[in-house]
């Protein structure tokens, strides 16, 4: 579990550079949204390791709530990309 939300973690802003890093924003908005799937992943294994009781409502709830404003970051970028 620990190794799968560190993955998650890590495909978020790696998926964002890729992205930037490419030659069409087509193909950044394709990035972008692989890493709104990893954020939802994310967002699914902490709840997970909450209902397991491996850690408390405290510590997950704030890590959602940034996971949450990241999203939000997300979607703009991507409506941006869309027009």
């Amino acid at each position: 579990m620990i190794n799968q939300i560190r993955w998650s973690a890590v495909s978020i802003p790696s998926n964002i550079a890729e992205g930037a890093g490419r030659n069409s924003d087509n193909e950044l908005k394709h990035f972008l949204g692989i890493a709104n799937g990893s954020s939802n992943e994310l967002c699914t294994q902490l709840l997970l390791s909450q209902r397991l009781n491996l850690v408390s409502e405290s510590t997950v709830n704030p890590i959602i709530d940034e996971i949450i404003e990241v999203q939000k970051m997300n979607f703009i970028l991507i409506n941006k990309y869309t027009k």
